[in-house]
């Protein structure tokens, strides 16, 4: 073989695992294309700019929490307790709220901003009893927010009895509830949320230190970082978009009770995971849970425009966090070969 032939050979092997090292990136981004085009054509109502309101509306609750997620996921953790502390909040925020006559809950009325710092508070202890309990007691995160997930389900059932309250403050009935010039509110929060998070991962300190706890967190600690701030840190400020979302979301749907967000959960784990952020941490970011929340988005609201099975939608949505979760491992597998191959 000639040296040429020889280079030449290398270069298209060297094409090939980055191809297939960047495959977590393309897959989902090509999905989100190939299912706003199937869409497209298959309703003509689909490709409208109300319809992308829709979306972007549909999708903010969970966009909310999966920012949050993203910071946990990065670090090479897991969090289950978003939905529970979700709930915590907003039924909170209507706890401290004036309701009306009719609702059977013995609840305590407060000033609209005092109720607000009450329920952000609420969820700030939430985040760090996940915080203590992972990074100090050393529970794993998995076993700690799990058991959070009940803590919340508790505090929830204790204040509202299986009552339902409707009345939020009018700070958090503007953000979650009305619209500017047709576009919804929430959806700017989502936006804010995304952007402020994109920042914080991409162009700070914190942001930098939590790629290298979730890449390679022996190295981290070697470095100098202070890998349990960090990922106490990171439990935290999932906990309080949670709590976010969880006010928000009260708002938009017009009631607070048990159980409201508990099928966010998954939604939100998968937005960051079909993505294309890493499960085992140190890749991904803001931009991939973006694409992930794209694809669920367009995925639910296009299977509406079509009249497909419900139960059918549910299938489809399982499938593609499977595949997402294949390629994750995948990557995760070229990268362990590459890692070995230097050595």
């Amino acid at each position: 073989m000639t040296v040429q032939q020889s280079s030449a050979t290398r270069g298209v092997s060297r094409s090939s695992i980055f191809l297939r090292s960047q495959m977590r990136n393309i897959a989902p981004f090509a999905t989100l294309i190939l299912l706003l085009v199937f869409f497209s054509i298959a309703s003509p109502s689909f490709a409208t700019i109300d319809n992308a309101s829709n979306i972007l509306t549909q999708i903010s609750v969970t966009g909310i929490m999966a920012v949050g997620l993203t910071f946990v996921i990065l670090c090479g953790e897991i969090d289950l307790s978003v939905a529970s502390v979700a709930n915590v909040a907003g039924i909170v925020v209507a706890y401290f709220t004036l309701q009306e006559a009719y609702v059977n809950i013995a609840n305590v009325p407060l000033p609209g901003w005092l109720a607000i710092v009450f329920a952000l508070v609420a969820c700030f202890a939430l985040g760090m009893v996940n915080a203590i309990g992972t990074t100090v007691i050393g529970i794993p995160s998995f076993i700690m927010t799990l058991a959070m997930m009940q803590i919340g389900a508790g505090i929830c059932a204790l204040l509202v009895r299986g009552q339902i309250a409707y009345n939020v403050p009018e700070l958090v009935s503007t953000l979650g509830a009305s619209r500017i010039y047709g576009f919804p509110t929430i959806g700017l929060v989502l936006i804010a949320f995304l952007v402020v998070g994109h920042v914080t991962l991409n162009y700070t300190r914190f942001g930098r230190y939590i790629y290298m706890v979730g890449g390679n967190r022996e190295a981290a600690e070697y470095s100098g970082v202070n890998v349990k701030l960090v990922l106490g840190a990171a439990l935290v400020i999932c906990a309080v978009c949670s709590g976010v979302a969880g006010m928000l979301g009260v708002a938009h749907f017009g009631s607070a009770q048990q159980n409201e967000f508990d099928g966010y959960l998954l939604d939100a784990i998968a937005a960051v995971v079909v993505g294309g952020t890493s499960l085992f941490g140190g890749r991904g970011g803001i931009a991939n849970t973006i694409v992930g929340l794209c694809v669920l988005g367009v995925l639910n609201n296009g299977l509406d425009h079509i009249q497909i099975d419900s139960f059918l939608k549910i299938l489809i949505r399982g499938l593609i966090l499977l595949a997402a979760l294949i390629v994750n491992v995948y990557v995760q597998n070229i990268r362990t070969v590459e890692r070995a191959e230097g050595a």
